[in-house]
């Protein structure tokens, strides 16, 4: 792709959001999308809808809304689908989840009503603490991914939408590393026809979409499209795909705080992260074998920014300890606690304590929203494959083999407007870019 010259085709149409999960993350998301289309709420927390963008030099101060002049879909022209293994509506959902109050959700529980689960495709060894009734009948891997490709033909001619995404907003499956059946297509394909078990529900999900030419992005830890076999899928079809895992409440701080005591130069000995959460996300993490993926994605993110093999006076020898407790009554609203033991000049000893009271859905809804906006635009801009500019977005980046992810929030941060920068036709910026004496 060109620098200067990027042709995104228009956006004309419905664009319709398909979340496999329709729990406390895509309530919230969906709930809140329709609350801002009838002017009660502002789209706090979302990039793309609230966030400028600057073109040309600073002191020009151009500073227009990203939306303002990247061809996003406007959240007017979006229209959802889920599914779950729950029956339960989004608004039953939503009220159940208990992110959202009933003085939120009463003004939209007509259209929460309205929007009701697909049978989901659900094997329980994948997510040992979940279990319900609304899930598809127990057949082949190739029968199941056959009907959630059904499933999203369906949608797309119900809704009367133009095209479609899918973001992954379901529980976290246990910790696997690639087999055999995701080294190629052919192997993948295989492994569907001889129903191999080591392929998961939600890289049914994620095949199923690639097939249908719908782009996707998995919000959680888990193996999923970041395996070869789906990477050449999406390369061979043409779609865009991004993950993983959505960054939200301890690791944004990890994200936020790492890269300005590396910028410093100061040591860090030890960090210890604790959360405790109440929710059908919590509850999926008190088993073991899911929470290792989440422990997998979270501890990546320290080693990636520090470099320790760079710097290893300063964090070779660091600790880096991570827990995440259920903890029933305290619901949607997470609490990360933070000890980082650090040092400075002459390696003088000192502390940072973080104690984060933050809403785990209510942080990750308007990731959703961008997610699903941003990888529509990529896929009109002939975007295929893995989207590393939208690392900005996810907790462990999905990035093409051989390179490096890069969790530092603020490079991340400027990847992803100076690529919003080429898709609006404009020079990506740099500090180069401003003319002054003694450059």
């Amino acid at each position: 792709m060109s620098e200067k010259v990027c042709k995104v085709a228009p956006h004309r149409g419905k664009l319709l959001v398909l979340t496999p999960g329709l729990g406390a993350v895509s309530t919230t998301f969906i709930a809140g999308v329709e609350s801002i289309r009838r002017g009660l709420s502002r789209p706090i927390g979302s990039v793309t809808q609230m966030q400028t963008i600057r073109l040309g030099q600073r002191s020009v101060g151009h500073c227009p809304l990203i939306k303002e002049i990247v061809d996003l879909a406007p959240l007017d022209d979006l229209t959802f689908a889920a599914w779950d293994v729950f029956p339960d509506d989004a608004y039953d959902a939503a009220s159940r989840a208990q992110v959202l109050s009933p003085e939120t959700l009463e003004p939209v529980k007509d259209f929460l009503h309205d929007i009701k689960p697909m049978p989901a495709a659900f094997d329980q060894r994948f997510v040992k603490k979940l279990d319900g009734p609304n899930v598809k009948p127990d057949t082949s891997r190739r029968e199941l991914a056959e009907a959630l490709r059904a499933d999203i033909r369906s949608k797309i001619d119900e809704t009367g939408a133009s095209r479609a995404v899918m973001v992954w907003c379901g529980s976290t499956e246990i910790f696997t590393r690639p087999s055999g059946c995701h080294a190629t297509i052919g192997t993948f394909e295989q492994g569907l026809d001889q129903n191999d078990q080591a392929i998961s529900p939600s890289q049914l999900y994620a095949y199923a979409a690639i097939k249908e030419g719908v782009p996707f992005a998995n919000g959680a830890p888990h193996l999923n499209a970041d395996c070869p076999a789906l990477e050449q899928l999406a390369k061979q079809r043409g779609v865009a795909i991004a993950g993983k895992d959505f960054k939200t409440g301890q690791t944004l701080m990890k994200t936020i705080l790492a890269p300005g005591l590396k910028t410093r130069m100061l040591g860090i000995k030890g960090w210890f992260s604790t959360n405790i959460l109440g929710n059908r996300d919590g509850e999926v993490l008190d088993d073991p074998e899911s929470f290792k993926s989440k422990e997998v994605s979270k501890a990546g993110v320290l080693d990636t920014i520090l470099q320790k093999d760079i710097y290893p006076e300063l964090y070779g020898d660091m600790y880096h300890k991570i827990r995440i407790n259920y903890y029933p009554p305290r619901g949607d609203a997470k609490e990360g606690w933070d000890n980082i033991d650090i040092f400075g000049w002459l390696g003088y000893p000192m502390q940072i304590k973080i104690d984060f009271l933050c809403r785990d859905s209510i942080l990750a809804a308007p990731i959703v929203l961008d997610v699903a906006l941003c990888l529509d635009l990529a896929q009109r801009a002939d975007r295929s494959g893995i989207q590393e500019w939208m690392s900005f977005f996810f907790k462990a980046p999905h990035v093409a083999e051989g390179h490096v992810p890069e969790n530092d929030l603020f490079i991340q941060h400027m990847r992803l407007k100076n690529t919003l920068r080429v898709f609006a036709g404009e020079a990506p910026i740099t500090h180069l870019s401003e003319n002054f004496e003694g450059a």
